[in-house]
């Protein structure tokens, strides 16, 4: 959101990259949305799925615009659930 105005902004993940095991955000995001990654991956493990072991790239496409809240929770979870196979969100949608 921007005021009262809606925002698309693409949520892009993949998992499995080579590399140390670590979550790289991309896309402007500011300190709360850079943390929300690691809020999603406690989350995910509290909830009974696998964290991924290799690298996880997050980008929020709209790079013209900075990312400065945590409304990505709900989409860089599914993201990252659905990049490591755990779920398969695409079909519903």
């Amino acid at each position: 959101m921007q005021g009262i105005e809606a925002i698309t902004v693409l949520v892009e993940v993949n998992s499995g990259g080579s590399g140390d095991p670590r979550l790289i955000m991309v896309g402007l995001p500011d300190t709360d949305v850079k943390e929300c990654g690691y809020r999603v991956f406690s989350t995910l493990a509290n909830s009974g799925f696998c964290i991924p072991r290799a690298r996880t790239n997050i980008n929020l496409a709209r790079s013209d615009l900075k990312k400065e809240s945590p409304m990505n929770d709900l989409p860089i979870a599914l993201g990252i659930l659905e990049s490591t196979g755990q779920v398969n969100t695409i079909e519903r949608f």
